[in-house]
């Protein structure tokens, strides 16, 4: 991992515990073991820490969502595909679960914008795949059905009580059944 990853995790672990506004620079390099200012290196500041933690996040959640996407064999493999991997990030990234919720007014309406942009691509390859296998879904039904799948995987910061394994095949069914139900 490189220096930049490391801070970029750090300041999500710490702006998801303590709230954005509850840390400093100077404990975000405390942290990483260096001086605040020494962060200037890498971000502009705090704020830039922020918008970068999560655009970097919503841009590799599109590339990889593309990507396996891409690599299924069917419709089915692929939306089996987009939910494990969403699943994965969720469990194994809950801070940026986190900030992306709680802390979405601190970023500048800028890095809003690239953040939106890149989520509403990302659901865009769910509802593709989800109208291949649903034809009888509408753009905006299935866009809906989608960002409530969302709701129920990005719930885990909270709601995860079992086993990492266990909780990836509980959301992964969930998930899965959710998007096909035919009363969707």
């Amino acid at each position: 991992m490189s220096r930049r990853e490391q801070i970029l995790e750090t300041a999500a672990g710490l702006f998801a515990e303590r709230g954005y506004h509850g840390v400093s620079v100077n404990d975000i390099g405390e942290a990483c073991g260096i001086s605040g200012p020494a962060l200037y290196k890498h971000f502009a500041g705090k704020e830039d820490l922020l918008a970068q933690s999560l655009t970097s996040i919503s841009e590799r959640l599109l590339s990889e969502g593309r990507r396996r996407r891409a690599e299924a064999p069917d419709a089915s493999a692929a939306l089996d595909a987009l939910v494990a991997w969403h699943v994965e990030f969720a469990l194994t990234h809950p801070a940026l679960i986190v900030i992306q919720d709680r802390e979405w007014s601190n970023l500048p309406e800028r890095a809003q914008a690239a953040v939106r942009e890149l989520q509403l691509a990302y659901i865009d390859a769910w509802v593709e795949t989800l109208r291949e296998l649903r034809p009888d879904l509408d753009r905006g039904t299935a866009r809906a059905a989608t960002q409530a799948v969302f709701g129920l995987i990005n719930s885990t910061p909270h709601s995860a009580r079992i086993s990492s394994d266990s909780m990836a095949r509980l959301l992964a069914t969930m998930a899965r059944d959710a998007l096909l139900a035919s009363g969707a």
